[in-house]
């Protein structure tokens, strides 16, 4: 299929919508980089895709096609229905702008949604996509990725959702990264331990000669 898929492109034929409905959601997953940059948007219209089962890159690139094919309805409630299929690439800009529309996205779709995005969302963009949705989010705390967005924020603004969301960073607790140090010279503990003991006097010698200089 994918041999067929780039003779029929190298032939010089447009990925319009007939050849999209033919590839359909069960080879889609198969066109790389050059074939999705050459799909006609609006051919987008017509087709009937589910790219869910396709790599990151492939989502991401079919969502940049679709937002193009579906601008002229971005400010419709129909928009959301449209673009959904293809959200799984969306950046988290578009979703932040997406959380101020009412869509009420379901659980089962917010997890799908790209890692990185989805971790740059705010509580309260989380609640506007969500919507009526929301209370069901709680069922998720304990499982990826829902889990390490949760790690992300403050337990205070988790409580002002009011759905049980637990995980979040408690106010006056700082999550550190501990940093990975070298392993220790070759140096004999003894060495070592002696180096520790006397660099109290060595600095306090330092800075004695510093001043008297």
């Amino acid at each position: 299929a994918s041999a067929a898929i780039k003779r029929y492109v190298e032939l010089g034929n447009a990925l319009n919508a007939t050849a999209l409905d033919a590839i359909g959601t069960k080879y889609v997953c198969l066109l790389n980089a050059t074939e999705l940059k050459a799909i006609n948007p609006p051919s987008l219209r017509l087709a009937s895709l589910d790219p869910s089962a396709c790599s990151q890159e492939t989502k991401n690139l079919l969502y940049q096609k679709a937002k193009e094919a579906f601008s002229d309805q971005h400010h419709l409630p129909a928009y959301y229905e449209l673009i959904l299929p293809y959200l799984g690439g969306a950046p988290a800009a578009d979703l932040k702008v997406l959380s101020k529309d009412d869509v009420n996205m379901n659980v089962s779709t917010f997890v799908t949604l790209r890692r990185d995005s989805l971790m740059l969302l705010t509580p309260g963009e989380v609640q506007g996509l969500l919507g009526v949705q929301l209370p069901e989010l709680a069922q998720w705390q304990s499982r990826a990725p829902v889990r390490d967005w949760l790690a992300l924020q403050k337990q205070s603004e988790l409580d002002k959702l009011n759905v049980g969301l637990t995980g979040g960073v408690q106010e006056g607790y700082i999550n550190l990264v501990t940093p990975r140090f070298p392993a220790m010279s070759s140096a004999p503990l003894g060495t070592v331990a002696m180096v520790f003991h006397l660099l109290p006097a060595l600095l306090l010698s330092f800075l004695t000669v510093s001043i008297l200089s």
